[in-house]
């Protein structure tokens, strides 16, 4: 039975997913579970060696349960944003620091002020956020400089992983445009950033297309999979790109809203359906335009850094950590119970500073209304609203930018919640569409390693058999009102604690 492996290194896991093209099907999935370390107050760091050894595990236990499983290619996306830093032996020198990571808020306002925030976005797509690896490197410039000089390679999660397969170093467009270093119009790296940062271009790597077959397994890294060597192995992309293939987001008109530990709205753009486009992509400072997967297409990003972490932050609060999967099916039993609008509480899910729309990594997290009668649903669902709101608020930036949408995806594995996702549908006022695959950034490394090797011919044969809808979860008129004004309340709250957050935030340590 022939399948395709697509590897996803995850912010908490690595996945492994062995996908059967013939049938659209998944036949096997596995995952392994490695640390987040937090050395500091604002700090996020991972081990680089924690991801191949995750990976290895993932993959193994996948092969384990399909043993008639015959791969033919290998697919990989993962985490934006982090950055791992090889020495010339391909050795880690330090740990990584992802997305997560806070401390270079500071470098973040110094870019601007050296670039400009206009000029920095219209190259980037973005303006540097606290976690992406220009701020990064440039605060590592600062505090420790002996770090890069003995850099040689820079690269993201998956493509560590990926070097570790097949002993090639590169990335794609894709991951590459999330580092805010890279020219999204004409796909490289940009000089005048790079520049600014204090780096060599030498360090960063080579660009391929996503769906590039751009090494084969060694021996070695065979021999520790349990797969035969020489399999073909592609660059791979970012993993909301990847989720994005799965659920058929390959054109203008056809959007996402993804909850998974944190939260995303994606939204397709193409040169065609952007007004006045000449040569600069359009840009707003408070979402991301980004590089998709696919060679002649972007798309705009919205980013909620805690969607489904602050339930997770939430549960450990409360002292369930040890419930799993039940302390979530009883937030989600009580919040069903408590009225839209958790009887007068908001909360703001700012707990690691926030993206989309405030790209203010001093943001804090905050519960607003707090009274003696609210319960546990009632924070449950206060969590599930202001993520909600949060991302209605990306969604509604992300389609001035892109264009109208006619059909918008639910993806990520809160949205397997039946109440969280109504909330949603109903904050949102748009019908939600699932369809039907939990994997879907896992699908999409398999699904570009199918392109890569030959056994898709083009994008859209590709997410034919994955991206059709089983399932429509429509909005609640009854409840319209009541959210469109609860959101106009919450939008109004960041501005008036935006001080107290920062004076707060300076007062740690």
């Amino acid at each position: 039975m022939r399948t395709l492996l697509g590897i996803d290194v995850g912010t908490s896991s690595v996945k492994a997913v062995l996908f059967n093209p013939d049938v659209g099907k998944i036949e096997a999935a596995a995952a392994q579970e490695y640390p987040l370390h937090k050395p500091a107050p604002g700090y996020a760091e991972h081990q680089p060696d924690d991801w191949w050894q995750a990976a290895a595990a993932a993959v193994k236990a996948a092969l384990a349960s399909t043993p008639e499983a015959e791969v033919k290619a290998i697919g990989l996306c993962g985490q934006m944003h982090g950055t791992a830093f090889l020495d010339r032996a391909g050795d880690s020198i330090r740990p990584a620091i992802i997305w997560a990571d806070q401390r270079s808020g500071e470098e973040c306002s110094e870019l601007l002020d050296l670039i400009g925030a206009g000029r920095f976005s219209s190259i980037t797509g973005t303006l540097p956020a606290a976690g992406f690896a220009a701020p990064t490197l440039l605060w590592l410039r600062k505090h420790e400089p002996a770090t890069l000089d003995h850099t040689h390679m820079l690269l993201l999660p998956k493509d560590y992983v990926r070097y570790q397969l097949t002993d090639e170093l590169g990335t794609d467009a894709s991951d590459a445009a999330a580092t805010a270093l890279f020219d999204i119009s004409i796909k490289a790296w940009s000089p005048e950033i790079v520049q600014t940062v204090g780096i060599s271009r030498s360090i960063l790597p080579p660009i391929h297309d996503s769906s590039a077959v751009v090494g084969r397994l060694t021996k070695a890294a065979a021999a520790t999979l349990g797969l035969s060597a020489g399999v073909p192995v592609v660059t791979g992309c970012a993993d909301q790109p990847a989720q994005a293939l799965t659920n058929g987001l390959i054109k203008p008109g056809r959007a996402s809203v993804t909850v998974g530990s944190g939260g995303q709205v994606f939204v397709p753009v193409a040169p065609d359906h952007v007004a006045g486009l000449s040569f600069r992509l359009p840009t707003d400072p408070r979402v991301h335009v980004f590089n998709h997967a696919l060679p002649s297409l972007w798309y705009v990003l919205g980013a909620t850094l805690t969607a489904g972490l602050s339930l997770r932050w939430l549960r450990g609060l409360l002292g369930k950590t040890a419930e799993g999967s039940e302390a979530y099916a009883q937030f989600s039993r009580e919040a069903a119970e408590t009225a839209p609008g958790a009887d007068g509480l908001l909360f703001l899910p700012y707990l690691t500073g926030e993206r989309t729309p405030h790209m203010d990594s001093r943001a804090r997290g905050s519960f607003v209304g707090l009274s003696y009668h609210h319960e546990r649903g009632h924070l449950a669902r206060a969590v599930m609203e202001g993520v909600a709101f949060s991302l209605h608020e990306a969604l509604n930036i992300s389609i001035a930018i892109g264009g109208s949408v006619e059909t918008v995806v639910a993806a990520g594995g809160a949205m397997d919640s039946p109440v969280w996702r109504q909330i949603m549908a109903d904050v949102l006022g748009i019908p939600l569409n699932r369809t039907g695959f939990s994997e879907t950034t896992g699908i999409g490394a398999a699904l570009l390693a199918g392109v890569g090797c030959g056994i898709y011919s083009t994008y859209g044969e590709a997410c034919a058999l994955t991206s059709r809808t089983v399932q429509v979860t429509e909005p609640n008129p009854a409840h319209r009102a009541r959210y469109d004004a609860l959101f106009a309340r919450y939008q109004g709250l960041y501005p008036k604690l935006r001080d107290d957050f920062h004076a707060l935030s300076d007062s740690v340590g």
